[in-house]
């Protein structure tokens, strides 16, 4: 393990990502978590939906911070917005895939956190030529590119996005429900193998090529969805009284 991966997924990140529950918190207003086994239930479920989604988009960034070298000169940037800007292709198409509006502000503002601090951690041109194209990008594309900038690999990236779609939750729901942090993390743990089946198979071994290259076109990233999720992240977004953003 790449030790910047340790700080990537690390809580105390000044990126803001304290400040979400990953719709743990309207599921818990819901009565849909409520104890030990529910919350499995229902961090396996984001794993599986919004995780490797999230894994995979963080893998594909990563891949292109590499084959997509900033403009040495300002000649030869494209406009900040521009439809032929990669990063511009690349964020829309995490758009085309995140159906909740809540979801996608809650996305933009911890990518714009990110790659604010990231920046700072790990200053690099690529990371300066997302935040020129795309001022508010998506978080698992800024986690990608922050990645690639702290010198990890693509699934390094996707597993920071994996493990980043539970621990929120999880550390949340011990907040809200006041359960044990030891046993939470111990259904964190057991999550280990999942969390790495999951990032393989957002980047396996040995590839190089991001999803969706070598012609395959954009079609070929994955978009998997959990309507339960939306529904939850539009409900907490109109909450009169909460305590996490999203």
């Amino acid at each position: 393990m790449h030790p910047a991966l340790l700080l990537l997924t690390d809580s105390r990140l000044p990126a803001g990502g304290h400040a979400h529950s990953g719709g743990a918190e309207q599921a818990i207003a819901s009565g849909a978590v409520h104890d030990m086994p529910s919350l499995a239930r229902f961090l396996r479920g984001r794993l599986h939906t919004a995780g490797a989604l999230a894994a995979a988009l963080a893998a594909t960034a990563c891949v292109q911070a590499v084959r997509t070298p900033p403009a040495t000169a300002p000649t030869d940037r494209l406009p900040a917005g521009s439809d032929a800007d990669p990063w511009v292709v690349l964020d829309r198409e995490v758009d085309a895939r995140t159906a909740s509006p809540a979801q996608r502000d809650a996305s933009r503002t911890q990518g714009r956190l990110l790659v604010r601090v990231a920046r700072r951690v790990w200053p690099s041109p690529v990371l300066d030529e997302l935040a020129r194209a795309v001022p508010h990008p998506h978080h698992p594309v800024a986690l990608g590119v922050a990645a690639h900038a702290a010198g990890t690999t693509p699934q390094d990236a996707a597993l920071a996005a994996a493990y980043h779609a539970v621990s929120g939750p999880a550390t949340a729901a011990v907040r809200l429900l006041g359960l044990d942090p030891v046993a939470v993390h111990g259904l964190l743990a057991n999550l280990t193998p999942e969390l790495s089946a999951v990032s393989a198979a957002a980047c396996p071994p040995g590839t190089s090529e991001r999803p969706g290259s070598a012609g395959a076109g954009w079609a070929a990233l994955p978009a998997y969805s959990s309507p339960g999720l939306d529904l939850l992240a539009e409900r907490h977004a109109r909450a009169g009284i909460r305590l996490f953003v999203s």
